[in-house]
C-alpha cells in the first residue's frame, strides 16, 4: 500500500475532472488599486492565465488597475473588441461582429480550461454589473468551474468619492444606461427616488435634457473617473461642456427619511 485511501468508481472521469481548470471572474474595483479585495488579489496572483477586455491598439482600464501587482506578461491574454463605439449596439453588424466575438474568445478560454489551467478575467468593478465577463461566463459556466470574485462597483466609488449617500430610508434606487432613449430616461427619473446613470459619454446632452425635462437637474451630481487619476466631481448644472469620457456618470442622490 502507499498510504493513500484508493476511491472505488472509474478513475478516467476522476482524472478529468481534475484536470479542468476553473474560471474566475475578478472584480477589479473602480480604478483605485487600493480597493481591489485580498482575494481577488491573490487570484491575479497566482492564476496561470489572466484575460482582459481592451479597445484595439490601447490597454483596458482593468489591466492598468493589475499594473502594481503583474508582473509577468506571459501570462496575460489581451481581447480587443471589434468595436466599442464606432457603431450603435443595436446595429445587426455590431451584434453579430460581438457575438462572433465573444464565441471565438469563450473557444480560446476553453482550450485553456480543458488543458487545466485556471483562467482569471480581469473585471472592471463588479463582475456580475454590466461586465464584459458575464459574456464569457454564460459561454463557458456549464462547462467548467466557475467562480466569481466580487468588486466594488464604479458607481459605490463615485457617490463615495463624490460625498454624496446616494440613498435614505425608504429610497428606491434605478440604475439607468443612458444609452436609453431621451423618453426613456425622463420617465424613470421621474418615478424615482434615486438614480445613477452610467455610460455617459456621447449621451451627456440626452441626459442633462431627461434630468431637465423631469425637474431634476438642480439635485444631479456629475463625476468623471472616479477614484482614478484625473477624477472630477462637479454638480451637472455647474458643467458647461457635454463632453464625458466613458469613466464617467451622473449621480442622483435622494432625499429621503431621515432621523
Amino acid at each position: 500500500m502507499d498510504g493513500f485511501e484508493r476511491l472505488d468508481g472509474p478513475t478516467e472521469e476522476l482524472s478529468a475532472a481534475a484536470m479542468t481548470g476553473t474560471l474566475y471572474g475578478v472584480g477589479m474595483g473602480p480604478g483605485d488599486p487600493d480597493l481591489l479585495t485580498v482575494k481577488a488579489q491573490r487570484i491575479l496572483m497566482r492564476a496561470p492565465v489572466l484575460v482582459h477586455f481592451c479597445k484595439r491598439g490601447r490597454r483596458g482600464n482593468a489591466r492598468t488597475i493589475a499594473d502594481a501587482i503583474l508582473r509577468d506578461p506571459a501570462r496575460e491574454m489581451a481581447l480587443a473588441y471589434p468595436y466599442t463605439t464606432e457603431i450603435h449596439p443595436e446595429h445587426p453588424e455590431y451584434v453579430t461582429a460581438l457575438a462572433g466575438f465573444y464565441d471565438e474568445a469563450a473557444g480560446k478560454l476553453a482550450d485553456h480550461l480543458g488543458a487545466g489551467r485556471d483562467v482569471a478575467i480581469l473585471s472592471e468593478g463588479d463582475p456580475f454589473f454590466y461586465g464584459s465577463f458575464m459574456h464569457l461566463w454564460r459561454r463557458l459556466k456549464d462547462r467548467f468551474p466557475v467562480e466569481v470574485i466580487p468588486g466594488v462597483t464604479g458607481m459605490s466609488g463615485c457617490w463615495t468619492r463624490a460625498g454624496t449617500p446616494i440613498t435614505w430610508g425608504d429610497d428606491v434606487l434605478t440604475v439607468l444606461p443612458a444609452t436609453l432613449s431621451l423618453e426613456a430616461l425622463t420617465e424613470r427619473l421621474r418615478g424615482t427616488d434615486a438614480a445613477v446613470v452610467m455610460k455617459l459619454g456621447r449621451h451627456l446632452p440626452k441626459v442633462r435634457a431627461a434630468l431637465s425635462a423631469a425637474g431634476l437637474l438642480a439635485r444631479a451630481v456629475y463625476v468623471e473617473r472616479g477614484t482614478m487619476a484625473g477624477e472630477r466631481v462637479v454638480m451637472l448644472a455647474d458643467k458647461a461642456d457635454d463632453d464625458a469620457p466613458y469613466f464617467s456618470m451622473v449621480l442622483l442622490p435622494g432625499e429621503g427619511r431621515r432621523p
